[in-house]
């Protein structure tokens, strides 16, 4: 089901796939009032909300729900998009289809968040929505403050008051070969593997690892480094590290049993 998106009534398997010379043609039409270019560019980008859909693997019952309400995200895409601007009408689509998804999970979350603060945190999407179509660039939670006149620990309170619970193994990026979940981002400087290392000897058993898993280990777990900031201090993938440090602790692991 991590891979599959199954909506209702949609097959999702012969949704056409348009090259990009094609997209850009058929959004020329789409801004001079084709009706027909328009119907046919939304069903050509309905993989696009499919794709959106699948990052809220947590949310599987919910994914009909998903899937229309990413289609509103992507009327609005489409009506605001400026072909003029140098950039690919995904790029600016995608966060439009998340932020209609997010805002349908956030409604209909079963923790209730009291009127007064769901009002502050929709003032302040939609600052952040106008920001972002203005500028074409992210605004700070400071920016947004200002934009409603509002103070920022109101705003930050009130974006957390509604924000999405994730799991720490939701997905978030996968090299086809491993994959990389919320915890692997999240530094953490007591961790519970640290109970191996504080127990047990492992002088014999680290003895038998590579050099550059001892290294991405003494980072991980002594130092307390994310994954991310490993890969960037040795100079290989988050992918690599992540495949590395559990093939290190595996072999431990093994040793010690």
């Amino acid at each position: 089901m991590s891979n599959r998106v199954v909506i209702s009534g949609v097959n999702t398997a012969s949704l056409p796939k348009l090259k990009n010379d094609e997209i850009l043609e058929l959004l020329k039409a789409v801004k001079k009032g084709d009706e027909f270019a328009r119907d046919k560019f939304v069903v050509a980008n309905l993989r696009l909300v499919l794709s959106v859909v699948q990052r809220f693997s947590g949310h599987y019952d919910k994914a009909d729900d998903m899937f229309q309400v990413g289609c509103v995200g992507l009327l609005k895409a489409i009506d605001n998009f400026d072909d003029t601007l140098n950039v690919r009408f995904s790029t600016y689509a995608v966060p439009m289809i998340i932020g209609e998804i997010r805002r349908y999970l956030r409604d209909n979350n079963s923790v209730r968040v009291s009127r007064s603060i769901r009002d502050v945190a929709y003032k302040a999407l939609q600052a952040k929505e106008r920001y972002i179509k203005e500028n074409n660039a992210e605004p700070t939670l400071e920016q947004i403050a200002t934009m409603i006149e509002l103070p920022l620990k109101d705003v930050v309170f009130a974006l957390d008051a509604i924000s999405e619970t994730v799991s720490l193994n939701e997905p978030i990026y996968n090299d086809g070969n491993e994959t990389i979940r919320v915890m692997d981002q999240i530094a953490d400087v007591k961790n519970c593997d640290d109970e191996i290392f504080e127990k047990l000897s492992l002088t014999d058993a680290i003895k038998n690892l590579s050099e550059r898993e001892k290294e991405i280990l003494l980072m991980r777990y002594y130092i307390g480094k994310t994954q991310m900031e490993v890969s960037e201090e040795v100079g290989i993938s988050q992918a690599q590290v992540s495949r590395l440090e559990k093939n290190a602790l595996k072999s431990i692991r093994n040793f010690i049993d």
